[in-house]
C-alpha cells in the first residue's frame, strides 16, 4: 500500500536548501519521483513500511506535511511570474510577496490566491479568497468564491498588503463557522457576508476608485532557457508530471553552487529557476543532457489544467494532445481543463467535465475567457 505525501510551498517557492532536504527525506523513504500540483504544492508517494521512518524524519526537520489528505490547501501566488512575465515598473515585487507570506501565522483550510493583475500565468479566481493587485500601491481587490460554488463576489473595499493574512483568516473563519449560509450553498447572501466580515475586522480599508481591469488571456511559453534583463530563467515541464529525485537533487546543488536562492513551482505542474548567469548556462545544459530532459514541448501541450494525481485526466490530456498535433491545430490564447470530479475549481477556456454516466461534457467560457465563470455547453462525448 502506498501513501501520498503532500508538502505545501506557500507562495509557490522554496529555498534550494530546503527542497534538497525534502528530497533526501523522500529518497530515504523509498520515493523516486516528485510531482507538483495545480496549487504549486509538492507530492510524492511512500510505501506503508516506510511511513513511520518518514514521519520521524519530517518531525526532526520540522517540515509540515499531510498524508493522504488536503485539509490545508497551498497558498498560491504569481510570485513565480515576477520579472519574467510581468511589467518591471509594477509596484508588486519580491519584497511585497514575501512580507505577505510571512504574515500568515496559520495554515488556511480554504484556498487563498495572491495574484498580480498584470499577468495571465497564474489563475485569478481559482481560490476561495482571491487577492488581486490594484493600481494603488499596496492595495488589493478581494474576490470571494464561496466554497463548492462558482459564485464570485467582489469585496466592496481594497485591502492593504499587510492586512491580507488577517483578512483571509477572518473570512475563512466566517465561512466555516456558518456553512449553512456560505459553504456549498446554491444561493449566498453576499451582502450579509461582507457586512458581518466588516464588523468582525475593522481594518484600514480603501475605497475602490477604479474597477479591476484584467489583461486578455495569453499563456506565456513557460519552458526552456529564456533571457530577461542580463540573466536567464529556465522552465522545465514533464509530460508525465514526474520529476526524478536524482534530477531535482542536481538542480538544488547547482542552485546552491551558483548562489540561486529559490526554486519556483507553477500552477501548470512545472518548475522555474530564475537568476541564471550567462557564465553558468552551460552547467544547466549539462544537467538537462545528463538526465535526457526535453525542454521544448509544443504550446498545445503546455496549456492544460488536470486535477492532481489523476491518471484518467492525464491519459485523456495526452490522447487529445496527440489528436491536436495530428490535426495541426492552433490553440493560441486557449487553455483547457479536464475535470473528473465535481467542483474542483480548475479554470480554462475549454472545459471537459465528466458526467455521472462516464461521458464528458465539453463546455467553453464566455468569449473563451478562462476568468469567466459562465460556461456554455457545446457537446457530450
Amino acid at each position: 500500500m502506498e501513501h501520498l505525501i503532500k508538502i505545501n510551498l506557500p507562495g509557490g517557492f522554496i529555498s534550494a536548501g530546503d527542497l534538497y532536504e525534502i528530497l533526501l527525506i523522500a529518497e530515504s523513504a523509498g520515493a523516486t519521483d516528485i510531482r507538483f500540483g495545480n496549487r504549486q504544492q509538492l507530492y510524492f508517494k511512500v510505501t506503508a513500511d516506510n511511513l513511520e521512518d518518514l514521519e520521524l524524519d519530517m518531525l526532526k526537520s520540522e517540515i509540515s506535511y499531510e498524508t493522504d489528505a488536503d485539509i490545508h490547501p497551498n497558498i498560491i501566488s504569481s510570485y513565480v511570474a515576477d520579472t519574467i512575465f510581468t511589467h518591471q515598473e509594477a509596484w508588486l515585487r519580491e519584497g511585497v510577496y514575501k512580507d505577505i507570506f510571512d504574515g500568515f501565522d496559520y495554515q488556511p483550510k480554504l484556498k487563498v490566491n495572491v495574484v498580480d493583475s498584470n499577468q495571465t500565468f497564474v489563475p485569478f479566481y481559482s481560490g476561495n479568497i482571491n487577492f488581486i493587485s490594484s493600481v494603488v500601491n499596496n492595495y488589493w481587490f478581494v474576490y470571494i468564491r464561496f466554497p463548492k460554488t462558482i459564485k464570485v463576489c467582489c469585496f466592496p473595499s481594497l485591502v492593504y498588503s499587510e492586512d491580507i493574512p488577517a483578512f483571509a483568516k477572518a473570512a475563512e473563519e466566517l465561512i466555516l463557522q456558518q456553512k449553512d449560509l456560505f459553504y456549498d450553498q446554491s444561493v449566498v447572501d453576499e451582502d450579509l457576508f461582507f457586512e458581518t466580515l466588516l464588523a468582525r475586522l475593522p481594518l484600514a480599508y480603501r475605497q475602490i476608485s477604479e474597477a479591476l481591469k484584467l489583461p486578455d488571456f495569453s499563456l506565456p511559453y513557460y519552458e526552456g532557457f529564456n533571457k530577461y534583463s542580463n540573466k536567464y530563467w529556465l522552465g522545465i515541464y514533464r509530460r508525465n508530471e514526474l520529476f526524478k529525485l536524482s534530477f531535482l537533487k542536481d538542480i538544488c546543488l547547482l542552485c546552491l553552487k551558483s548562489r540561486i536562492g529559490q526554486v519556483y513551482s507553477t500552477p501548470w505542474k512545472s518548475i522555474i529557476i530564475k537568476g541564471i548567469e550567462q557564465t553558468d548556462r552551460n552547467l544547466w545544459g549539462q544537467i538537462l543532457s545528463r538526465h535526457r530532459l526535453n525542454i521544448r514541448h509544443a504550446a498545445n501541450e503546455l496549456n492544460w489544467q488536470v486535477e492532481d494525481i489523476c491518471e484518467e485526466g492525464l491519459a485523456l490530456k495526452q490522447h487529445l494532445v496527440q489528436q491536436f498535433e495530428g490535426a495541426d491545430l492552433r490553440t493560441y490564447q486557449l487553455s483547457f481543463a479536464i475535470k473528473t470530479q465535481p467542483k474542483t475549481g480548475l479554470q480554462a477556456s475549454v472545459v471537459l467535465k465528466k458526467t455521472a454516466s462516464g461521458l464528458y461534457d465539453i463546455l467553453h467560457t464566455r468569449d473563451f475567457n478562462p476568468n469567466s465563470k459562465e460556461e456554455i455547453f457545446m457537446l457530450r462525448r
